[in-house]
């Protein structure tokens, strides 16, 4: 049952850890034989990217966003302009194409804490961010999701993206790739 929901603008440590540990709580539920097990153990930590998002919120390359109901942090999302070129902070070797997105928002990380899945927190959140992105100027946007997740590709066209054919190549350890898939969205 919710309480009140609110949405808050990640800005202090205690945000940035709220939203690490729902992104790593949401990678061990959905992404288990898709990524390498060991990826997963030893890097994916529920303090894994608190560096990331601070770096983010100091330098404003993109924001975060929680939607708490009552105090508890439910699901989160990093949104801003779309990444081009190299993303070693996602994996090394990961260059991000795209010249023809220049100037497209980006729904960068969307998770919501495995715990309340199910519970419309995550159409909430997303209705947020893309009215965000159309209030900063976007007039389009798209998110990458990885190809075997078909419930998040589910949740994205329930929003009204679509898989615009293209996709980028994720090298992981152990000369493994995965393959996410760029989903678009006129706003």
């Amino acid at each position: 049952m919710c309480k009140a929901l609110s949405f808050v603008d990640a800005c202090t440590e205690e945000h940035f850890a709220a939203m690490s540990r729902i992104h790593a709580r949401g990678w061990h539920a959905a992404y288990p034989g898709h990524v390498p097990d060991d990826y997963l153990r030893d890097v994916i930590t529920e303090d894994h990217w608190i560096p990331f998002f601070r770096e983010d919120y100091a330098t404003g390359r993109c924001r975060g966003l929680l939607l708490c109901d009552g105090d508890t942090p439910v699901c989160c999302c990093t949104y801003g302009p779309v990444r081009l070129g190299p993303s070693p902070r996602q994996s090394e070797g990961l260059v991000i194409h795209g010249e023809a997105y220049r100037g497209w928002g980006e729904i960068i990380s969307f998770y919501t804490a495995p715990a309340c899945t199910g519970r419309g927190y995550g159409s909430v959140l997303m209705e947020e961010a893309l009215r965000r992105l159309r209030a900063d100027g976007y007039l389009n946007c798209y998110v990458f999701v990885l190809r075997e997740n078909e419930g998040a590709r589910r949740f994205y066209a329930r929003h009204g993206f679509a898989w615009d054919g293209t996709e980028e190549h994720i090298p992981f350890p152990h000369d493994m790739t995965c393959v996410d898939l760029r989903y678009t969205k006129q706003l």
